[in-house]
């Protein structure tokens, strides 16, 4: 029979409370157990004595049987000295996903042409007071010019 060291909820709604149970892998989480080894309390302080109690003999002999502690279990039963944890590593576990990187991208773009924006506008604000534009008056020549053509005509 495969057995498994690991947590069993009670308490109350968001007041939980665990007991450290040895169990059938198929059992249900908070189904038939085979012995129960210790408690946890995470509503306790991180430094209270009493927030994981641990039976250190029986996790001893549950582990020698090959009882398999699951993750928060083995974490317990690490600081108890039972077992020692392998550290798990998953590099790739903070790395933002594809639709995470095109919005960085865009917001990126955005903002760069926003500041090649205000600096033309900051630009074209200095320009006019450097150097005035003279503009020619054209609109007197014209009527002159259809005057002599007319002439020439009648």
């Amino acid at each position: 029979m495969a057995t498994s060291i690991r947590l069993s909820r009670g308490g109350s709604k968001k007041r939980p409370y665990y007991r450290i149970v040895v169990a059938d892998s198929r059992a249900p989480r908070d189904g038939k157990f085979i012995e129960r080894i210790g408690s946890y309390n995470p509503v306790l302080p991180k430094g209270d004595e009493k927030r994981v109690v641990l039976d250190v003999e029986r996790a001893k002999h549950w582990v020698a049987a090959g009882a398999q502690p699951t993750d928060r279990v083995a974490r317990f039963l690490d600081a108890a000295g039972v077992k020692e944890r392998i550290v798990r590593n998953n590099p790739n576990k903070g790395v933002p996903g594809q639709k995470a990187k095109d919005r960085a991208e865009d917001r990126a773009t955005k903002l760069a042409e926003a500041e090649e924006a205000r600096i033309a506008a900051e630009e074209a604000a200095k320009a006019p007071v450097e150097a005035p534009a003279v503009e020619e008056a054209p609109a007197a020549e014209a009527p002159a010019e259809e005057a002599a053509a007319e002439q020439a005509e009648g």
